[in-house]
């Protein structure tokens, strides 16, 4: 419980398993917000990150997957903070047609938003990202040269950022599953390892949004879960809201493990971090049956101490 007496939950929703809520774009945005009328919620992006729309709220707190798990391990506390000065990173392949449109996309959420955008870098190098969905139908990719992200965050710090955004150029390659909501979100896998990298070596927040060479909108109907990715050219608004309103990642101060009261999880995608840590702390565990990933990692598996539930309305009546 926090300091203020209220409660404290973790929502996570791990990116690129094909999870049936919030493995799309921000589709899990209203199962957290419902939580939120009871605790303070932790969740990470892939829960309400939804291209040109975010589903956060101001009872959340927005933090990257290896800064989540630095938190469950007790190595990183969360310090609330608002207004953050957020910095974005570019990836030197994207084109300037493409790069006008997200330099707009950032005067756009400037002006509505009030968000105070410090500027952006350009990589000396491109960054050189593939992506797939592998044999277990898993989201994964390569990088090829993460030193240059790591380059030019520095030099945006250096400038007074508080956070950093990432955009990177990312093949143009439909999926067909994806769009009929089937499967896992092609590009998810790829984007965590580009932001646990940033988040492992700078400790700042973080979080990445794609950039596509074909930049026209999609007239298709897609899966309701997904369609927020079709009607926009950028990502970008997302991680831009959600990063100026991140939790700073401090040693000492801050909201630690110890103040947490619960973790939700999907059901079956279980073998993490997080899941193992508050196990270990006898912080309650909450695996959700209404929300299925292609894993198969379940409480019998792990024979932990994890309490089954139907769903996220059934978590929100036990607090």
């Amino acid at each position: 419980m926090l300091s203020d007496g209220q409660k404290l939950g973790a929502f996570i929703v791990p990116t690129g398993v094909g999870a049936s809520i919030g493995g799309f774009a921000g589709d899990a945005s209203a199962s957290a917000r419902m939580l939120t009328e009871k605790c303070r919620l932790i969740v990470n992006p892939n829960v309400v990150n939804a291209a040109c729309f975010s589903g956060i709220n101001d009872k959340m707190l927005y933090v990257e997957g290896y800064s989540l798990d630095e938190f469950f391990r007790g190595k990183c506390r969360l310090l609330p903070s608002k207004n953050n000065k957020v910095g974005v990173v570019f990836d030197k392949s994207i084109s300037q047609a493409v790069l006008n449109v997200h330099i707009n996309t950032i005067n756009a959420v400037k002006t509505v938003y009030g968000i105070d955008v410090i500027g952006y870098e350009i990589t000396e190098e491109p960054v050189g990202v593939d992506f797939f969905v592998n044999e277990s139908g898993i989201s994964t990719g390569n990088v090829s040269n993460l030193i240059t992200l790591k380059t030019a965050s520095e030099k945006l710090i250096k400038r007074g950022a508080d956070a950093i955004a990432i955009v990177c150029l990312f093949p143009d390659e439909e999926s067909e599953n994806y769009a009929n909501g089937i499967g896992a979100d092609p590009v998810g896998g790829v984007e965590a390892i580009i932001s646990h990298y940033i988040s492992k070596e700078l400790r700042v927040p973080c979080a990445h949004s794609p950039a596509f060479e074909n930049i026209t909108i999609s007239t298709d109907t897609v899966d309701a879960r997904c369609s927020a990715e079709y009607i926009t050219p950028t990502f970008l608004p997302c991680i831009l809201i959600g990063l100026s309103q991140a939790p700073k990642l401090l040693s000492t101060d801050g909201i630690s493990i110890a103040d947490l009261d619960f973790l939700v999880m999907p059901y079956n995608s279980l073998g993490s971090i997080p899941v193992f840590e508050a196990n270990k702390r006898n912080i309650p565990v909450y695996a959700v049956k209404e929300n299925q990933t292609v894993l198969d990692v379940t409480q019998e598996k792990l024979g932990l101490n994890i309490k089954m539930v139907k769903s996220y309305q059934e978590i929100l009546d036990i607090i």
